[in-house]
């Protein structure tokens, strides 16, 4: 049972780890990488985490040469990073503070339960991370899926790349 003293105790936790958060993303190296600059409200390891949930997310969609399916991740990642540049800027906070979340080591490994760096964790583990968030009973986790996963879709299918694959010839030419 909930009490409002373990209410208390979380909420207070949680902000810290949150403050810590925001303090370790100002002071950690920003990402050089120019196909990704507009993640810069992100943090350096957004776009690692984006890819490794958009290689599961997306796998049967994705190009099966390895060199084709790097791009299109890599102008997926990309795409998320323009979805999220035309969010709110309290929507864009949020996702940077669940990016943030999950770039760091203790968090990733507490929130996600995935070990190894998210470039190093297999597609099985994290295909287990977003099954526990897409079935967790707190609301919260289940709302971060949700995100994540509109947020890969929409940059995956908003890519002309992917519409063959589903039989769209793109949208109508209006002035010809």
């Amino acid at each position: 049972m909930l009490t409002r003293r373990r209410f208390i105790t979380a909420g207070i936790a949680g902000g810290a780890l949150l403050g810590v958060a925001w303090w370790l993303r100002r002071r950690g190296p920003t990402s050089g990488d120019p196909r990704f600059a507009t993640l810069s409200a992100l943090d350096a390891e957004a776009p690692v985490v984006i890819a490794a949930i958009a290689s599961v997310l997306l796998d049967g969609a994705l190009p099966a040469d390895p060199a084709a399916r790097a791009v299109a991740i890599d102008e997926t990642v990309a795409g998320v990073a323009q979805a999220i540049a035309g969010l709110p800027p309290a929507a864009q906070k949020e996702l940077g503070e669940l990016f943030t979340l999950l770039g760091l080591a203790p968090a990733r490994i507490a929130l996600a339960r995935v070990t190894p760096a998210w470039s190093d964790a297999s597609p099985a583990e994290v295909g287990a991370f977003l099954e526990r968030w897409r079935t967790s009973s707190l609301t919260l986790l289940r709302s971060a899926y949700d995100a994540l996963h509109q947020l890969v879709f929409a940059a995956w299918y908003g890519n002309p790349r992917s519409w063959p694959a589903i039989g769209y010839g793109g949208p109508p030419a209006l002035f010809e």
